[in-house]
């Protein structure tokens, strides 16, 4: 348990920032899900269009520290390539 002010400032700036990388974290799953669910049914036009959504909201989360950036663009690059391959 945090004694001094200082730690329990801490704590209480740890959990806000906490919750609101678990919505930055939550807004990309549900961005990601939306590509998956297009690419599932087929509609690559669909799909083209949810990845354009999705592609500025995973970045976005990389640049704020909640993903690393590498896994980021290795998550857009592969749907991309799976968006690209759905019409062939």
């Amino acid at each position: 348990m945090a004694n001094t002010k200082s730690a329990k400032k801490a704590t209480r700036k740890i959990a806000r920032r906490t919750q609101v990388n678990r919505n930055r974290l939550s807004r990309v799953r549900t961005y990601v899900r939306k590509v998956e669910e297009a690419l599932a049914a087929g509609d690559k036009a669909a799909a083209g269009e949810a990845l354009k959504a999705a592609q500025p909201a995973v970045m976005r989360a990389a640049q704020r520290g909640v993903m690393h950036r590498n896994a980021a663009s290795r998550k857009i690059s592969r749907l991309a390539a799976r968006v690209k391959s759905v019409g062939a």
